[in-house]
Parts: structure tokens; C-alpha cells; sequence
């Protein structure tokens, strides 16, 4: 049965329980940079500090898909905050302005501090590290280019297409009525799963790529390249009308989809590897959040719409965005050295507070003035500086309590010289 929101509260509602369920993704990928075996610094020394030989393989393969599972999530998330907020009629100049704004600023100081502390003596030339500041690396399937400076904003390139797609997109998924939503998302749900065909039997699977089990060009075309990754961000948009039109079912709620979510994983730590991709997740991912945002609008109380856990939220974007160069860094000034159980906890302890101060100071002095400064077009604040419209789920239009669909954001699963392991 499904839930009996109206469609009219939905609209109304916030979303706070999502934006801190969004830590927790940005969390798994944070996990899964601190159980590599190999640092992309050289002397690519591991980052596993446990010295137990049984409990840093645990360690390690417990998270080894951790990162492809965040990188999903947020891709779904974007498609569905921005459908959540979208007001026909918006202007897409002030949209893409906004978004922009919202990647740009964390992105262009974290690699700048990755060029100063180790990237800039491993780029060999401008070519590789220009396209990653502007964001186009991932149409590149070279990994010196596509996986070059600060390995997690790959997902930042995907992310710029789906800002540029999304006022196309919203036109025609607005017409959607009723039961061929479901339809539609089962044929994003298919067309993720012909990506990874296409991968597997129609790209080159040679030469072997040092970091995966496949080639690096199944690897690009299969997990880097933007145009595979639509038909997630389609899913989340598509998931947002879902759920705006009452249409999401009661007997999915946070706890089910969570198990779903666990299933989900546990598939896609046995699945062949490019299916731990997305296609052994998605649907859990999907579940995940659809059910938190019905939680959401129909005013239940859960842990995540706490004030710690939004705050947790907030930071996650710039949390996720250091996170790979600080653990990569502090890493390497520790050395070759392993530790015991309580030591190597309590590196990875000071690997997180390092983490979550340098998101915070993202947010904080670079995402917020950022917003603040050059979010708002000037002509239509001087208009009306009380009410600004502000489209597309910007922080202005959906405070604090909506989560912002950029945060991964993306979440990367940094790709490092670990057969399997790369995110």
C-alpha cells in the first residue's frame, strides 16, 4: 500500500533525516581510504595500519566496496534533492551559477593543497592536472589524467554533467504520472546494468589495469566515464516524484531498506567486480533513501534529523573532499610502520578529527561565503532582498534541513595500486 502523503505536505516538507544519512555515505568511502593497502604516495607504503596480519585483511576487505556504495548514494541523492526542490520556470543561469558555486570553491582549495603536499611531484605534465581542475578528467581514459591530484573529485565531473542535464531531464520526468514512474526507474535500474554489459563484453579487456582486476579502459567505462553514471542521477529524480505524489510504499521504511542495504553490500563483495559498481547496490540505495525522505515528510522522528547528525551532514561535501589527501598525507609522514590494535585505532581516530576539521573549515570559510557572496543574482536581490528565489534546492530556498545533492560526493572511492580495491 501506499504511503498517503499528499503530494502538497510533500512539497512543503524538509528533508533532515537525508542530509544526515549523508555523513554516513561520505563515512564508507573515508573507511574504505583507510583500509588500502597501497598509498598512491610513493613509496605507496600501506595506509592499513594494523599489524595483524588477520585483522588488517578483515579490515581491509570489509570495506573493500564501502567506496563504489557512497559514490551511488550521492549520485542518487542529487537527482533526488534537486528534483525535491525544483520549481518550473527557474532560470537556468541562475541554477547552474549556484551549483557551480557549490562545487567550485572546496574543489579548487583542496587541489591546490593536494598539488602542494604530494601531487605536484607526481603530475608530469599540464595535461594531466588542467582538465581535473576544471572538472572534465573522468572524459578522459587515461589514469594519469582521469584519476589525477585529488583522486576523489572524479565524481565532481560526473556531478557537473548532471547539473548541466538536470533542467532537460526535470521537463520530461515532470509529465510522469503514477505507476510508469515505477516503470522508469526499473529502466534506469536496466540501463545501469547495460553499462556494465557493454563493459564486460565489448570493451578491451586488456592491458590490465594496476589497480583492478579488469582493464583500465572497463574500469574508465564502466565506473569514470559521467554519461555511464545518468541513469543514477535520473533514479534519484525520478525517486523524488515517487515520493512526492504519496506513491512510495509504507512497508519499505528506513529499517527495511537498511537490511536491504546490508544484503546489498554482502552481494557485492562476491559479485564479479564491475558489478559492485552499482548494479548490486542500486536498488538498496534507492530503497534507502526514498524511505528516509518518506520518513522525512510524514514527520517520524529518527537519530538522523538530530542536530549533530545535519551539522555531520552539512560538513559531509567538505569532509569527503580532504578526506583522501589527509589520510594519503598524514599517512605518509607516519612511514612503512604498522601498529597494534589500540595504536591503529587510534591513527585512524586522528586520521577522521583531521578529516572532519577540514570539512568543516570548507565549510565554514569557503562553501558559506562563497553562497553568501555570489549565490544570489544581485539584480533580483536588490529587487527583493527579503525573498530571494533561490532554484533547484539551493541553500537559500531549503536551509539546513535539506540536504545538498552535491556532497559526492560525491564521495569517491579513491583509486589506488590494489588489485580489487579501487573506488
Amino acid at each position: 500500500m501506499a504511503s498517503s502523503t499528499s503530494s502538497d505536505a510533500a512539497k512543503r516538507a524538509k528533508l533532515p533525516s537525508l542530509t544526515g544519512l549523508r555523513f554516513f555515505a561520505a563515512l564508507l568511502v573515508f573507511f574504505f581510504h583507510s583500509s588500502l593497502t597501497d598509498s598512491p604516495i610513493p613509496p605507496n607504503a600501506p595506509i592499513n595500519p594494523f599489524a595483524d596480519a588477520t585483522i588488517a585483511d578483515w579490515f581491509s576487505t570489509a570495506f573493500s566496496k564501502a567506496g563504489y556504495l557512497g559514490v551511488s548514494f550521492f549520485f542518487v541523492l542529487s537527482g533526488f534533492v534537486l528534483a525535491w526542490a525544483s520549481k518550473p520556470g527557474e532560470r537556468f543561469t541562475a541554477f547552474i551559477r549556484r551549483r557551480l558555486l557549490k562545487i567550485f570553491p572546496n574543489h579548487v582549495v583542496v587541489f591546490a593543497a593536494a598539488m602542494i603536499l604530494f601531487a605536484g611531484a607526481a603530475v608530469t605534465s599540464v595535461a594531466d592536472w588542467l582538465p581535473n581542475l576544471f572538472l572534465i578528467h573522468t572524459w578522459f581514459p587515461q589514469p594519469t589524467v582521469n584519476l589525477s591530484v585529488n583522486p576523489p573529485s572524479w565524481s565532481l565531473g560526473s556531478e557537473l554533467l548532471f547539473y548541466v542535464l538536470f533542467p532537460l531531464l526535470i521537463i520530461p520526468i515532470r509529465k510522469i504520472r503514477g505507476n510508469a514512474l515505477w516503470v522508469w526507474s526499473a529502466l534506469m535500474v536496466a540501463g545501469m546494468v547495460a553499462i556494465q554489459l557493454i563493459s564486460t563484453y565489448l570493451v578491451p579487456d586488456t592491458p590490465k589495469s594496476t589497480i583492478t582486476p579488469v582493464s583500465g579502459m572497463q574500469f574508465w567505462f564502466g565506473y569514470l566515464l559521467p554519461l555511464g553514471r545518468v541513469f543514477e542521477f535520473a533514479l534519484g529524480i525520478l525517486l523524488a516524484r515517487v515520493v512526492l505524489a504519496g506513491l512510495w510504499p509504507k512497508r519499505v521504511g528506513f529499517g527495511a531498506a537498511l537490511a536491504l542495504t546490508v544484503l546489498g553490500y554482502a552481494a557485492a563483495l562476491v559479485a564479479p567486480f564491475q558489478y559492485g559498481f552499482v548494479v548490486a547496490t542500486i536498488i538498496p540505495v534507492a530503497a534507502l533513501i526514498g524511505a528516509t525522505a518518506s520518513a522525512d515528510v510524514e514527520g517520524r522522528a529518527t537519530f538522523l534529523r538530530s542536530r549533530p547528525m545535519v551539522w555531520l551532514g552539512e560538513v559531509s561535501f567538505g569532509f569527503y573532499l580532504v578526506q583522501g589527501v589527509t589520510i594519503f598525507y598524514l599517512r605518509s609522514l607516519l612511514g612503512t610502520e604498522t601498529y597494534s590494535v589500540p595504536v591503529a585505532l587510534l591513527v585512524i581516530a586522528g586520521f577522521f578529527c583531521a578529516s572532519l576539521l577540514g570539512g568543516w573549515l570548507l565549510f565554514r570559510f569557503v562553501e558559506m561565503p562563497a553562497m553568501r557572496r555570489f549565490g544570489r543574482s544581485r539584480r533580483r536581490t536588490q529587487q527583493a532582498p527579503a525573498a530571494v528565489s533561490e532554484p533547484y534546492g539551493s541553500r537559500a530556498t531549503a536551509p539546513a534541513a535539506v540536504p545538498d545533492p552535491t556532497a559526492v560526493p560525491a564521495p569517491d572511492p579513491v583509486p589506488v595500486a590494489t588489485a580489487g580495491r579501487t573506488s
